[in-house]
């Protein structure tokens, strides 16, 4: 047998295990739109903890931050911060989060804003606007279950026909068994993930070098000031480093979030998530000595996010490099499951419900929602296909995005003065300004993230608005009466 055969062998006898566990998830379950979009709301801390992992610890976590680290240098770290920031802020937003979901019998964001704000527009508009970004996110996803196939094949496998297989394999399980087939997948994946960390992080060094301190003297001999910041960036310096740190770690603005905080038994459940999740940092910092170590294992990749599999493809047999192309394609599947489901069920029930069908039953919602699988799929294979932009700068497009949902997350928990208006109107001047920045090449500005220049233009706004119309008395009571549970 090849190398590639071999090692083709491999991943797909992992990405089956796994998909088995999910297609089997579900069995003996009515499989109803509570069940199917947050696991009837009975998940422990352990399984929110594995699910909230599989959503945030994707395949960028394996090829984009080591892809960055070989191609850009210094300005990666931002990761290692804003991923532990990040977890502090879903300590105090996670629980208020849970009690008004199940207060309310909320299954996504928009429900909480379409609620919260006792708008449905509100709602729908919040809801097109996470499809958007969720598809952005899935894409990362499905672009690196091409270049894991791609490369660990040796090239026998193209790219659009791996996407294709892989993507059909994750719709399906999604269809079979909703949220609770994630998190079975995800236990595997996470086992797999943290051996490859160590493996990749430690061998690679080792083996070419002798040990990590003489890799990183190395490297720093060979591209004096690559580690440091702006490292081979000219713009990403340390004014870019902090905005983009407070920007990304308002990870509680991604539509998944909601759902993985409403699958938890308790706030409590998800207050331990959050003390627990910054221990996932450890296997990335060991990423991203693997992509430093490729950095001279691997010279003049024009595409750094092959920088991780090529130096993985010279250092090992082929039979290891299966069980990493393995772990990669499941990081990569299980946050896509995450991310089809949620944006199907926002279209099904926060668009296509109020806009087609206002009486449409909870059973009805999940047909439309697994119709949407397919359509949410379709487009994000399209893209993943026809597009040519890094992972990372998929990853930062789509956090320059979600994170205009920040004020009226915040505000909506913590105060009863902002008005459905003012966030409304917050929202569209955020994600005008972020994306008219972004699509000129004018991010960063000045040395600051775009999507931050947006969040202080969208506070504004905010502010602004809910001050000139203000809530009217009987609306400001009812607000209040929602946030205390009255």
């Amino acid at each position: 047998m090849s190398p590639g055969a071999l090692a083709l062998s491999i991943i797909f006898g992992i990405v089956f295990v796994g998909s088995c566990a999910g297609f089997l998830a579900a069995k003996k379950r009515q499989l109803n739109l509570e069940e199917w979009a947050v696991a009837g709301r009975g998940l422990g801390v352990i399984l929110v903890w594995i699910l909230m992992a599989g959503e945030t610890f994707t395949a960028f976590s394996v090829l984009g931050i080591s892809g960055w680290i070989y191609s850009k240098g210094g300005p990666t770290l931002y990761v290692l911060v804003y991923l532990t920031l990040g977890q502090i802020l879903c300590f105090f937003i996670g629980p208020p989060l849970w009690e008004f979901g199940r207060r309310h019998g909320t299954q996504t964001m928009a429900d909480f804003f379409g609620r919260r704000y006792g708008s449905t527009f509100l709602a729908g508009f919040v809801a097109l606007a996470g499809v958007v970004f969720l598809v952005v996110y899935l894409q990362l996803q499905v672009t690196s279950l091409g270049i894991i196939v791609n490369v660990a094949s040796f090239e026998s496998v193209g790219r659009t026909p791996a996407m294709f297989v892989a993507t059909v394999v994750v719709a399906a399980f999604v269809l079979v068994s909703g949220v609770r087939g994630i998190v079975w997948v995800s236990v595997l994946k996470d086992f797999l993930l943290v051996f490859v960390a160590f493996l990749v992080g430690t061998w690679i060094p080792y083996a070419h070098f002798g040990g990590i301190g003489a890799m990183f003297a190395a490297v720093e001999q060979a591209k004096p000031g690559h580690l440091t910041m702006p490292g081979a960036t000219t713009n990403y310096g340390h004014s870019w480093f902090i905005s983009t740190v407070l920007m990304n770690c308002l990870m509680f603005t991604w539509p998944h979030f909601f759902g993985g905080v409403f699958t938890a038994k308790s706030g409590e459940i998800v207050r331990k998530n959050t003390i627990l999740m910054p221990l996932y940092m450890l296997p990335l910092a060991l990423i991203i000595f693997a992509g430093c170590a490729a950095i001279l294992v691997a010279p003049g990749l024009k595409n750094g996010d092959l920088a991780l599999l090529t130096a993985v493809r010279k250092t090992f047999p082929p039979w290891i490099l299966g069980v990493i192309g393995g772990a990669g394609a499941l990081t990569a599947m299980v946050p896509a499951a995450v991310q089809i489901l949620t944006a199907s069920t926002l279209l099904a029930k926060n668009v296509y419900r109020p806009l087609f069908s206002p009486a449409m039953s909870e059973d009805d919602i999940g047909r439309v929602a697994r119709v949407a699988v397919v359509v949410i799929t379709a487009v994000a294979l399209y893209l993943s296909v026809h597009s040519s932009t890094t992972l990372v700068g998929l990853l930062l497009l789509a956090y320059s995005g979600v994170g205009q949902f920040a004020p009226g997350i915040v505000l909506g928990l913590f105060s009863t003065r902002v008005t459905a208006r003012g966030i409304l109107c917050g929202l569209v001047t955020g994600l005008s300004v972020t994306g008219v920045l972004v699509f000129t090449h004018n991010d960063p500005v000045s040395g600051i993230n775009a999507g931050l220049v947006g969040l202080l233009a969208n506070i504004a706004v905010v502010v602004g608005v809910s001050l000139v119309f203000p809530l009217r008395p009987e609306n400001s009571m009812a607000s209040s009466a929602e946030q205390t549970g009255g």
